[in-house]
């Protein structure tokens, strides 16, 4: 088993440049931290190239990984752990993947069926929490459409805690998107407040429809409002004047689902 120690080691140095989209892109790998989602990526079938573990990470779970031999293992010194990681205190245990093909070909039976679609949406932690509740809710899958922060954002990684491997996470323009769902007559829900929008609790739950979420301060993009069915409007009862775009999206997600 390979042991490197120097963070001046040319693997280590272009591996860590994998925190960039750019050299994401140009080198068709993404890095993973944090045991829990290095776990389900091998479980969900994930293209794991190579398993970096610091000493003590590697005695506590090498054991939970089977047929450990299809992958290169590396022990790692702390210093490597602390320049491959995304945060002050890495946990130790990093994958390096290949990117999967995000951008499908979109044909009717990918279409037909439960779908968020996230316009330029920002906040990692939004779109974490999105896709999770996404996940949970049964939905078919997200679509990333311009302007959305990366997939493989080390942030939108960690928020996600590994609900992309159990659901289609697409990047795709979100205008064609709709006009398919327009030409297919499947149901496309914004969730801008307007004079137009109705009640969500007046909208029945469906097996196939595309549900848009805004930009958190601009909203959607005017285009897309105009190539709904409906616009969504949640009821609020208190004092608040809105909803955090992900807590918007789960009780509109739950609801769509039932």
């Amino acid at each position: 088993m390979e042991k490197i120690v120097s963070p001046k080691n040319d693997r280590i140095k272009n591996w860590s440049k994998l925190k960039t989209k750019k050299y994401r892109d140009k080198m068709n790998l993404y890095i993973l931290e944090n045991w829990h989602l290095i776990k389900e990526a091998i479980n969900y079938n994930q293209a794991v190239e190579t398993l970096l573990f610091t000493e003590n990470q590697y005695k506590l779970h090498h054991n939970e990984i089977q047929n450990i031999e299809a992958y290169e293992v590396i022990i790692i010194s702390e210093e490597i752990a602390l320049k491959l990681g995304s945060t002050k205190t890495p946990q130790g245990a990093f994958a390096i993947v290949k990117l999967p093909h995000t951008n499908s070909i979109i044909d009717n039976e990918i279409i037909n069926g439960k779908w968020l679609l996230l316009d330029n949406v920002q906040d990692p932690g939004n779109i974490g929490t999105m896709i999770r509740t996404a996940d949970a809710a049964g939905m078919n899958g997200v679509v990333f459409g311009d302007g959305t922060s990366d997939i493989f954002n080390s942030k939108v990684l960690r928020s996600m805690q590994g609900s992309n491997f159990h659901i289609k996470i697409i990047k795709y323009d979100l205008n064609s998107w709709v006009d398919t769902c327009n030409n297919l007559s499947i149901p496309v829900y914004g969730s801008e407040l307007n004079p137009q929008a109705v009640d969500y609790n007046s909208i029945k739950s469906s097996d196939c429809f595309s549900l848009i979420m805004g930009n958190e301060g601009n909203g959607m993009q005017k285009s897309l409002l105009a190539k709904t069915t409906n616009n969504l409007y949640i009821p609020i009862k208190g004092n608040a004047e809105s909803l955090n775009v992900a807590v918007a999206a789960g009780i509109l997600m739950f609801s769509l689902c039932k």
